[in-house]
């Protein structure tokens, strides 16, 4: 690896047989949506959420229709992150008032949990757990915590300043494969298993659009996407086509590749 912060690693998610470089060029831009896009997700089964900047979520189906709004912004605020690993079961969750909201596939509320009164005060990051829990990373006591719909704590790991020489400041929570990793842009992953035993600390710094498929962590810098193979150690790097570029996000899927410019999202297409 090169010197931390010289060197980024992220997101290609394609095929994961296959390089991007050897991909991007079977996609064609198909549409451009031109609204106030801060932010954007996709599920695995196409459908798109596009987060507005007044704070308006909405869900776009695969063919470009409208399927549904969540407008709710009075009550909850902003929303710093969206987690639609599980279509059926989409977290929201809202940092400033640390309350994680559950919508189902029409964006409506079936559930919120306020952090606070479990006794969580500072949580920058939540994801889905593999068994549909929610992982919480606690930062006060240093802990990820595993939590349920109703916030009863389903398990938690050691004080992690007992094994770490800097504690994480997650921007994100990945459940996969097996495995639970939190993504911290300055100091790089820490990743755990199921039970919360920790496993060890790659030092990959700055990394943009982080993601995980099957154990190979994927993103990218400004010009290069990165593939990680925390196996072997070994790193992929291919320039990123550009057309793609300037971009805000980039995220690839196997049908699609996405990527947010300041004049819209545009939607590339396998051919």
């Amino acid at each position: 690896m090169t010197k931390p912060g010289y060197f980024i690693l992220l997101i290609l998610m394609l095929a994961l047989q296959v390089a991007v470089a050897q991909e991007t060029d079977q996609f064609t831009l198909t549409r451009t949506i031109h609204s106030d896009i801060v932010d954007f997700t996709v599920d695995n089964l196409g459908n798109l959420y596009v987060l507005n900047a007044d704070n308006r979520l909405k869900k776009i189906g695969p063919k470009g229709d409208s399927l549904a709004v969540f407008n709710d912004v009075r009550q909850f605020g902003k929303i710093s992150s969206m987690d639609v690993t599980n279509p059926l079961k989409i977290l929201l969750y809202y940092k400033e008032f640390a309350t994680i909201v559950m919508v189902d596939r029409f964006l409506t509320i079936v559930n919120s949990i306020d952090l606070r009164k479990i006794n969580i005060f500072q949580a920058k990051a939540v994801g889905l757990a593999y068994d549909n829990n929610i992982w919480v990373y606690d930062e006060l006591e240093a802990k990820l915590k595993r939590i349920g719909d109703d916030g009863t704590l389903i398990g938690q790991t050691t004080d992690i300043r007992q094994f770490v020489d800097s504690v994480p400041d997650p921007a994100s929570i990945i459940d996969q494969s097996g495995l639970v990793y939190l993504y911290d842009s300055t100091k790089g992953v820490y990743i755990f298993d199921h039970y919360g035993a920790f496993l060890k600390k790659i030092q990959l710094p700055g990394i943009l659009d982080f993601a995980v498929i099957d154990k190979n962590l994927l993103g990218r810098n400004s010009q290069f996407f990165f593939r990680y193979s925390a196996g072997t150690m070994n790193v992929q790097q291919e320039p990123i086509p550009a057309h793609y570029l300037p971009a805000i996000k980039i995220r690839i899927m196997p049908n699609a590749v996405y990527v947010l410019k300041q004049t819209g999202l545009e939607i590339y297409s396998r051919n």
